[in-house]
């Protein structure tokens, strides 16, 4: 599903552009300073998703809070739609220290869509040397070009070669 986005949106070169992706796919986003805990949430209000962005966070950690929670509005919109309503019928799934446990299975898929979102295989297949053989100051060049963490990066490539 997120490769079904990159082609809708025709990106064909990193970074994705994500905060866009996800205004075309009908979300607002809005930043505002959260609990150091909570990186993002998304909700409906008045039918229309909303993607919190907790402002305090790095630039590259809320690109990844974006591609998360737009992962949890493609997969689970329903359970969103139909979840703890919070505040006048706000429904909110919460990117906490829960979710960052990696033990539920719905934030798993939500993150596992975040990843494949922003490194996806493709942009891997023209980045990385044929080679394969990478140190440290490259993975670090190649998360700077994506725009996501180091660790994002590392376990992209993990993944991906691990395919190959």
């Amino acid at each position: 599903m997120a490769y079904g986005l990159l082609e809708k949106h025709k990106v064909i070169a990193p970074a994705v552009p994500v905060e866009r992706i996800a205004k075309q796919e009908g979300a607002r986003i809005q930043f505002g300073p959260l609990d150091n805990e909570l990186s993002g949430m998304v909700f409906f209000k008045d039918s229309v998703p909303i993607i919190g962005v907790n402002s305090l966070h790095h630039p590259n950690r809320q690109r990844f809070t974006i591609a998360h929670e737009l992962g949890h509005l493609m997969l689970h919109r329903t359970k969103i739609e139909t979840g703890v309503h919070v505040d006048k019928e706000l429904a909110v799934l919460r990117r906490d220290a829960l979710a960052g446990k990696g033990i539920d299975p719905i934030e798993m898929e939500a993150n596992q869509f975040a990843a494949l979102l922003l490194v996806p295989d493709v942009l891997l297949e023209q980045t990385v040397p044929s080679s394969r053989h990478l140190d440290d100051e490259q993975i670090e060049a190649l998360a700077k070009r994506f725009k996501v963490s180091t660790v994002t990066m590392q376990f992209r490539l993990q993944r991906w070669l691990e395919k190959s």
